[in-house]
């Protein structure tokens, strides 16, 4: 089983970032033209870095060993402060363990990711939100070919850049859903999550998951 999980807006307070060529620390959200001027240096993942190459290209170099990597970046699957990031790496291991974020796209969890503030959630400063209309060169990390189930552990908001990133997944994936009614995803297989939790329940899904008390109608 390959799982995927949406990503956090809060990280770890020893989260690294990237630098610009003059030294100042780069804060990535969705709209810097909407951030505060408050002498913050605000930037967009595909924004040019320098020498026409972009931010989401220096971070790839970076994690390829081409370029020097800043100070404290993180792997996407240790930057996160809730629990169910450290109990699902544990449980399925960095090999198995994807992340689903807002500002760079599906990534393995080994990946080194810096700090950022970008997610589809609207309960959030306008800047921070990114919306369906904006373009984004995602990173798309799922080997290809591989067969096994893919499961899933997010909200609506991120449901369509799941879809959308695993969609030459050749496996069966699994979404959980908590309302009423199931997502429009015929792509996928929608599991109902029984819950009275409303705000993040995916969290108690993956601890339910990690105690073997999901049942999932996987091939």
């Amino acid at each position: 089983m390959i799982v995927v999980i949406q990503c956090a807006g809060s990280k770890l307070a020893n989260a690294g970032s990237l630098s610009t060529p003059d030294g100042r620390s780069v804060r990535f959200v969705a709209h810097p033209e909407l951030a505060p001027d408050d002498g913050e240096f605000y930037a967009r993942p595909d924004d040019e870095a320098d020498k026409g190459r972009s931010w989401r290209d220096l971070l790839r170099d970076i994690n390829r060993g081409l370029a020097a990597a800043s100070p404290n970046l993180l792997a996407a699957g240790d930057l996160y402060r809730p629990a169910a990031y450290r109990g699902l790496l544990e449980y399925a291991g960095r090999e198995k363990l994807y992340i689903l974020s807002a500002g760079w796209g599906l990534i393995r969890s080994d990946f080194l990711l810096p700090e950022y503030d970008i997610t589809f959630s609207g309960q959030v400063d306008t800047y921070k939100r990114r919306r369906k209309p904006d373009r984004y060169r995602d990173f798309s990390m799922l080997p290809p070919n591989w067969l096994e189930p893919l499961l899933f552990f997010g909200s609506k908001d991120y449901l369509p850049l799941f879809r959308e990133l695993s969609a030459d997944h050749r496996g069966q994936r699994v979404v959980l859903f908590r309302s009423a009614e199931p997502p429009e995803v015929p792509d996928c297989v929608a599991v109902r999550f029984e819950t009275n939790r409303r705000t993040n329940w995916h969290y108690e899904a993956v601890e339910r998951y990690i105690a073997g008390n999901l049942q999932l109608p996987v091939r």
